[in-house]
């Protein structure tokens, strides 16, 4: 477990906001947030550690040798940081995607381009089954942002299963867990659970994605170990692919009354700036657009720049 200082727990503490916060729109990834932010490796490797052999330390060695194996500080800062904004943040950022979504989309719409370059220049040696793997990454993170949401059922074990499914998301970049639930018909049910605190609904859902997230981030680490350059290919086409859902300028091809009795989208395709200025009669905002893509994409690059300069100066 790495020794920081309170000031760099802090900095962890909002990089957890961060992701809390992408966790709960429908289209960013927490595990995306994670990766620009440089703490993506040290969470799997923090994740992974909650095995078998952690009840073997905790017999034998006690509390502190398995806080310490788990990397507790580093996890507690980032849980503290999520779970702060789920419940709070998250209304904030409800109200800025009901209020400035073109703009609010085209900035998370440049900070995934930014992440799949990130993440592209990290691949040391491109290969046919890389390239492959991008491909079918895209397709398939492209084909979830166009699936059709499925109606399912809300017994306890449905929810647990899809807490399990929807938090990989926090160890899978470029898939939005909140999307994830979308899907699975989930996701306005979940939110009136936080929203009304309803703490059976809350636990169950939040034991089932601990579980699925601990497995999960098993499966991940072995790939980066293994082959790291295919498992990052295959991320950056996840996020190349989850572009469409990120695309500002959309057509509501359905609609839906959610639990509040108000209409909202179900169903929407990308179309142009232009298309959209003459179906709904309004400015498509296209300057203040492509100023925040340019800024979405600017901010990752800042941080792969740093990280780098940083990683020169220790060598």
């Amino acid at each position: 477990m790495k020794q920081r200082s309170v000031g760099q727990y802090l900095l962890l503490f909002l990089r957890g906001l961060a992701m809390g916060g992408a966790d709960v729109i429908p289209g960013v990834s927490g595990g995306t947030i994670a990766f620009i932010t440089g703490i993506y490796e040290e969470l799997i490797r923090s994740i992974q550690s909650f095995n078998a052999k952690l009840f073997q330390t905790l017999f034998s060695k006690g509390i502190p040798s398995t806080w310490k194996q788990i990397n507790g500080n580093f996890l507690l800062a980032v849980a503290s940081g999520i779970l702060v904004s789920i419940f709070s943040l998250a209304k904030a950022i409800s109200w800025l995607i009901s209020n400035h979504p073109l703009l609010v989309w085209a900035f998370f719409f440049g900070l995934i381009i930014g992440s799949a370059i990130y993440i592209g220049r990290k691949i040391e040696k491109w290969t046919v089954f890389s390239g492959i793997l991008l491909i079918a990454g895209s397709a398939l993170a492209y084909y979830i942002t166009i699936a059709t949401p499925a109606t399912t059922p809300e017994h306890m074990w449905f929810v647990f299963l899809s807490g399990a499914i929807a938090f990989c998301a926090l160890v899978l970049p470029g898939i939005s867990g909140a999307f994830i639930l979308v899907l699975l018909g989930k996701y306005e049910f979940m939110l009136v659970a936080v929203r009304d605190l309803k703490v059976d609904v809350i636990a169950v859902f939040a034991v089932g994605g601990a579980l699925g997230v601990i497995l999960f981030s098993n499966v991940i680490a072995w790939l980066f170990k293994h082959h790291p350059n295919a498992t990052l290919a295959l991320l950056s086409g996840f996020m190349i692919g989850s572009l469409n859902k990120l695309w500002p300028w959309k057509e509501v091809e359905e609609w839906i009354i959610n639990s509040q009795g108000e209409t909202v989208p179900l169903l929407e395709k990308s179309i142009s700036p232009w298309k959209y200025a003459e179906i709904y009669s309004q400015d498509p905002l296209l300057l203040p657009v492509i100023i925040c893509m340019a800024a979405g994409i600017t901010l990752v690059l800042s941080f792969m720049y740093f990280s780098a300069k940083k990683g020169r100066e220790r060598i």
